[in-house]
């Protein structure tokens, strides 16, 4: 199986940043697409950007487009989430998932696309 652990949550003030990091193990990535989601107290889980590992395409939510970027760090097999301009809509759980995709090159949107995932990391943003 694929594990895959976020960390770099926290407290952060608004206007701030914070580089969420979601490491995984099990196997290579290279036919994969890891994605970030986030969850907020009543609301539904949330794409927030995604990223194919082989070639480094990525993808975003609108909202979050140009104040997040994701990476990868391959030899590290982590992908990085850095998020800058922090608001209070930014709160949330966060959690990091990976999907196999052998035949299609493009994104996945839907966490139910997503067989694997993390616990988890919780970003409080402070006004």
């Amino acid at each position: 199986q694929v594990q895959l652990v976020e960390s770099g949550g926290g407290l952060v003030q608004a206007g701030g940043s914070l580089r969420l990091s979601c490491a995984a193990s099990g196997r290579a990535f290279s036919t994969y697409c890891i994605g970030w989601f986030r969850q907020a107290p009543g609301k539904e889980r949330e794409f927030v950007a995604a990223i194919r590992w082989s070639g480094g395409r990525t993808a975003y939510t609108d909202s979050v487009k140009g104040r997040f970027t994701i990476s990868r760090e391959s030899a590290k097999n982590t992908v990085v989430l850095q998020m800058n301009s922090l608001t209070v809509e930014d709160m949330a759980v966060y959690y990091c998932a990976a999907a196999q995709s052998l035949y299609y090159s493009g994104f996945y949107y839907q966490s139910r696309e997503y067989p694997y995932w993390g616990q988890g990391t919780q970003v409080t943003v402070s006004s």
